[in-house]
């Protein structure tokens, strides 16, 4: 019962904390492009979502601080070293996080009237900010610690959003998330999540994360060739019951013995925001699924049954 509580405090404590850290950076950020754009920013909206945050951001803050904070052992910081744990899907899972945060900064910039090098720069950057934030909080929580593999892909996961908007003026290369259930959350439920929501924040065996890349960008334009297609690899992994070892039992249950098994996938995959519509509704609808994989017929490879095909997987 105490493990249970524990786990469900650890996991509402980061969750709850993020949110703070994300509404405070969002404030920063928009604070400083208003000094930069003054003469562009569509002060209306600025002001909309600086007030809007600053209240979000005060009142969360606030209950947090009583709820966790208060009471929440704190250490000196210091950094741990977690490079050999749930085989680097943590680290994607903070790469795509950094890649999101930084395009949606980008774009809630933009729709402020924020001109476009601030909006890449200061916007892209939030991603790394953010999760960067939440490094250091996590330095000086005396249960976890700061991590560089943490730091090295929160930077990886920005520096893909600026290079191709600098670059290319658009995204060519998408970092994209799918989930399914899989069996292995219900041998250690505290950890991998006991409800179908927190399994899919939590177990990383039911996720896969994908690189998607467009074809027609590299082509003509006057190329026939759909523009909304796009070609993904995708890494998972399963078989993991634990960070770095599988434990032999949980409860006093014993737990089958499993083998780590990375998985790499190759197949299709759709971006929504180039499919062509004039309806506003939809456009939006678009970008906000945009970091969702596409299922597809898909190929892949593990080293325990080699090749696999999937009729359909996400």
């Amino acid at each position: 019962m105490l493990s249970s509580l524990h786990a469900c405090y650890q996991y509402t404590y980061v969750k709850v904390k993020k949110i703070v850290l994300f509404l405070l950076l969002c404030c920063f950020i928009l604070s400083s492009t208003a000094q930069e754009d003054s003469s562009s920013v569509n002060r209306k909206r600025l002001n909309f979502l600086l007030i809007g945050g600053a209240a979000a951001y005060t009142g969360t803050m606030f209950g947090l601080y009583h709820l966790w904070y208060k009471d929440y052992p704190q250490s000196s910081f210091h950094f741990i070293n977690d490079g050999d744990e749930w085989m680097s899907m943590d680290k994607l899972g903070h790469a795509t996080t950094s890649y999101w945060v930084g395009r949606i900064g980008y774009h809630s910039l933009k729709w402020a009237g924020v001109k476009e090098k601030h909006a890449v720069w200061y916007g892209g950057s939030a991603g790394f900010l953010f999760l960067t934030t939440i490094e250091i909080f996590d330095g000086f929580s005396a249960e976890w610690g700061a991590t560089v593999g943490d730091l090295i892909a929160n930077a990886a996961g920005a520096g893909l959003f600026i290079g191709q908007q600098l670059g290319w003026k658009e995204q060519r290369f998408i970092l994209k998330f799918s989930y399914h259930p899989s069996e292995y959350a219900q041998y250690r439920p505290d950890v991998l999540g006991s409800t179908s929501f927190e399994r899919m924040l939590k177990d990383y065996n039911g996720q896969t994360y994908w690189l998607s890349g467009n074809i027609h960008s590299f082509l003509r334009e006057e190329s026939r060739f759909p523009k909304w297609l796009n070609v993904a690899v995708g890494y998972g992994a399963i078989f993991m019951i634990d960070g770095s070892e599988n434990l032999p039992q949980y409860n006093g249950n014993p737990i089958p013995e499993f083998t780590r098994t990375s998985q790499c996938f190759l197949t299709l995959d759709v971006d929504l925001t180039r499919i062509p519509t004039r309806s506003k509704v939809l456009k939006g609808i678009f970008t906000v699924l945009g970091f969702i994989k596409i299922p597809m017929p898909t190929l892949e490879y593990n080293a325990k049954n080699n090749f696999v095909f999937h009729y359909l997987y996400f």
